[in-house]
């Protein structure tokens, strides 16, 4: 069976990297005696899919990731397991089953939220803002590779929850991901000026 975990990342684990996040969850569901599924063939890897990567030094209160289990604990089991088995700096806040044969959990992701909350006040900025929204195009440079990052940038708006910040909504597809250090830099934001964490991970629709 297929379950869909959802968690907070906090600032315990800021600074761990996607893969060390895949080994942690790993190591987790070992130690909440679930039974682990892993895959067919000469080098069985453990079935689990993280959502999306989250950049290091970033916290995020809707993080999501996949296991398959030999099995059908009941959500409420496999909670209160993983609850007991999780290390500082991750909170289980939901789990559900789902279809075994919907999509792999990174290929759903359509679009992330998230809150950046200003250390400094930043003058001119809803003009900065503005500039973002008038831009034909961004370029930027990522890699060695040339890439507008525009089109990737959804929605810039005021934050409900700070009067010295806003939200992003940033697309976050398979080879076409917004990341939020790249839309400070061009507003003009030193990354040490902000505290970012992801809010929301909207999923496209699955027919069926």
């Amino acid at each position: 069976m297929r379950y869909r975990i959802t968690f907070a990342k906090t600032d315990h684990m800021r600074y761990t990297g996607h893969l060390d996040l895949h080994r942690t969850w790993e190591r987790t569901v070992r130690r909440a005696r679930l039974p682990l599924a892993y895959s067919q063939g000469f080098n069985p890897r453990p079935k689990i899919n993280l959502a999306a990567a989250l950049p290091l030094g970033f916290t995020s209160n809707c993080e999501m990731v996949e296991i398959w289990l030999n099995g059908d604990p009941s959500p409420s089991e496999v909670i209160s397991r993983l609850e007991e088995a999780a290390p500082p700096g991750i909170e289980i806040t939901q789990v559900e089953m789902v279809n075994p044969q919907s999509p792999k959990l990174p290929n759903l992701i359509q679009s992330a939220v998230y809150e950046v909350t200003l250390l400094e006040s930043v003058p001119d900025l809803t003009i900065r803002i503005n500039d973002i929204y008038n831009s034909q195009s961004i370029l930027r440079d990522r890699r060695g590779k040339e890439y507008d990052l525009r089109p990737l940038i959804e929605e810039i708006s005021p934050s409900a929850e700070s009067k010295s910040g806003f939200n992003l909504q940033l697309a976050s597809r398979p080879g076409a991901t917004g990341r939020p250090e790249e839309v400070l830099a061009v507003l003009g934001i030193p990354i040490y000026n902000a505290r970012v964490q992801r809010s929301g991970l909207i999923l496209r629709p699955v027919e069926g």
